[in-house]
């Protein structure tokens, strides 16, 4: 019985995993392979599973962290997806909070050692998060540090925007914590397949445990909007927010539109897309120590309730 390849995707809140994803999916059907995707979200709802083809095969792990509140189910989907189809590789997109290491673990059960062979970890890392990780708490930097530290491929991605001399200063950073691992410069996440593929994971050093709600503190909130939001309103929420709050997602209608729009929030950059469907008006919170009654009530603000 051929082994199905694994390839763990890694890095912190909004670094581009999803669209490194895609660009990866791209390429290897372009190749003929079959491939499949688990992506896990920590909220109740997934957002990025629709950037992924129907025709490829989709598990979706939600409302936890894969590497440590529903690792079991990992090892679940994983052989339900060995039973239900004929594959040559399988790509896990983690949560920007999940310690890659504890995913592998989860991947090296017994139960899939005739069956699985774990490529590696890849991890992208936003070069201007890296930049400023001081502004994190501690524990998050602790984990920015250890996504890198145990990568077998680390994707220093969004560099068009630094110089010269700080490109080399981060790439110089990520080496001394990593100086076994391969690293490459990407814009937009965009890496050919030859320079991740074939990959064979180094020994992996011990780590320190980083359960997502006990040591980082990490909380995810849904909310659902029944109405349209006003933009003025809403932007001034954001502006107005808890810098702990790191990454927002999901599908919003404004008053002056009748269209729906694809709403993603990052380290301070808030991104519109228009969606050619209407959608469920959903957003997905992930942020420290989230006061859920504080945000609901926070949101009620900036919905427009019609007579």
């Amino acid at each position: 019985m051929k082994k199905v390849d694994v390839y763990i995707l890694a890095g912190f809140l909004g670094a581009g995993k999803t669209t490194l994803l895609q660009n990866i999916l791209t390429q290897e059907h372009q190749k003929n392979r079959k491939i499949a995707v688990i992506m896990n979200e920590l909220g109740e709802i997934s957002i990025d599973s629709d950037a992924v083809s129907k025709d490829t095969p989709l598990k979706e792990l939600l409302n936890g962290c894969v590497c440590c509140t529903i690792q079991g189910q990992l090892e679940v989907q994983l052989n339900q997806m060995l039973h239900e189809y004929e594959l040559d590789a399988i790509y896990i997109e983690t949560t920007g909070v999940a310690h890659p290491i504890e995913v592998l673990d989860a991947c090296l059960s017994p139960l899939f050692a005739e069956k699985l062979d774990v490529k590696g970890i890849i991890t992208l890392v936003d070069a201007k998060r890296w930049q400023d990780q001081e502004k994190l708490s501690i524990q998050l930097r602790k984990l920015l540090i250890e996504q890198v530290t145990h990568a077998d491929i680390v994707l220093l991605n969004k560099t068009d925007s630094l110089s010269e001399n700080e490109k080399a200063k981060l790439v110089a950073g990520i080496q001394g914590l990593n100086p076994n691992g391969k690293l490459y410069m990407t814009e937009h996440a965009k890496i050919p397949l030859s320079a991740i593929q074939p990959q064979q994971p180094g020994e992996k050093k011990h780590h320190e445990q980083s359960h997502v709600s006990k040591n980082l503190h990490l909380r995810s909130y849904v909310h659902t909007f029944t109405n349209p939001i006003d933009l003025d309103q809403f932007e001034k929420f954001l502006r107005e927010m808890p810098d702990t709050i790191y990454r927002i997602k999901g599908y919003i209608t404004f008053t002056h539109s009748t269209e729906s729009f694809l709403f993603q929030y990052s380290y301070g950059m808030p991104l519109y897309m228009k969606e050619q469907i209407k959608r469920k008006q959903t957003l997905v919170f992930i942020g420290e120590n989230l006061d859920h009654k504080q945000l609901k009530q926070q949101l009620a603000t900036v919905e427009i309730v019609s007579n």
